[in-house]
């Protein structure tokens, strides 16, 4: 699905899409769609962009939406794709938000190019599988991913086909509330989904892959501040874990809301309008 302001740099010799919204003049953010996730995931930041005056750069990971397969593509390259987006846009660094399975790309993006990150935001962020067993959803997820990628793909491609017919499917994976999400932001969500899985969802089987691996690098490595919001009902990401993530950190703010998985992004977005 193409989108109006969709964008194309080469990053390493592989094509990488993304949008920009808000003010083109304005600070820059560059923000990372969820684990299914796309570009579009910026239209839900859209509004604020704008009436804060920020540029928002909003990029889909190899093998999602409109961005080439990536080969051997570790967490850690992520930060070579942060480099290529302010180069295009002429700045030296940027605030980098990452959402779920996009936390851990931003904070490697923050340990591998240091120069490029002036702080981090994780919102709902994942958190690696030694701090104890992920939720179910996300367990049997990343055993298809190992074990029958092919029929992962397969489901992904039918639940892209029912979400564009009925955005609360997505909604539903996020919050326990899905009915209490507005219109606008489930049909953002649906089609956000839609465009990271539609095609077979390769990329979401692949990064199942290697955020249940080493992330590659330590947050200890991480020199700039950190901004956390997570739920305390996340059952997407159970909190303990993030808790234990962030716990040695000197330069870490843990910020927990009475929310879930979906409804704590809402509310950071709103908190930064």
């Amino acid at each position: 699905m193409a989108d109006r302001s969709t964008e194309k740099i080469l990053v390493r010799g592989r094509s990488v899409a993304f949008n920009q919204y808000g003010d083109p003049e304005g600070e820059p953010i560059v923000l990372f769609h969820g684990t299914p996730g796309s570009r579009c995931f910026g239209r839900l930041f859209e509004d604020v962009a704008r009436r804060a005056g920020f540029q928002l750069l909003t990029p889909d990971r190899p093998r999602y939406g409109q961005s080439a397969s990536w080969p051997k593509r570790t967490v850690t390259d992520t930060g070579a794709i942060v480099t290529g987006l302010l180069n295009t846009c002429e700045s030296d660094n940027a605030r980098i938000i990452g959402f779920s399975g996009g936390g851990p790309h931003a904070l490697a993006a923050a340990a591998t190019h240091p120069d490029r990150v002036r702080e981090v935001h994780i919102i709902s962020g994942a958190t690696p599988r030694r701090l104890g067993e992920p939720a179910a959803s996300q367990r049997r997820l990343a055993m298809l991913a190992r074990q029958t990628p092919r029929l992962l793909r397969s489901l992904f491609r039918v639940q892209a086909w029912l979400a564009d017919r009925s955005p609360t499917l997505v909604v539903s994976q996020y919050t326990a509330e899905p009915k209490e999400i507005p219109d606008t932001e489930a049909q953002l969500m649906a089609r956000d989904f839609v465009e990271a899985v539609g095609k077979g969802g390769s990329g979401t089987v692949l990064e199942f892959q290697l955020l249940a691996e080493p992330w590659g690098f330590d947050l200890g490595e991480v020199d700039v501040p950190i901004q956390v919001w997570h739920g305390e009902h996340d059952a997407n990401v159970p909190v303990g874990g993030v808790r234990d993530l962030y716990a040695s950190c000197s330069d870490t703010e843990l910020t927990v809301r009475d929310t879930d998985h979906l409804t704590t992004l809402l509310a950071y977005r709103d908190a930064i309008a």
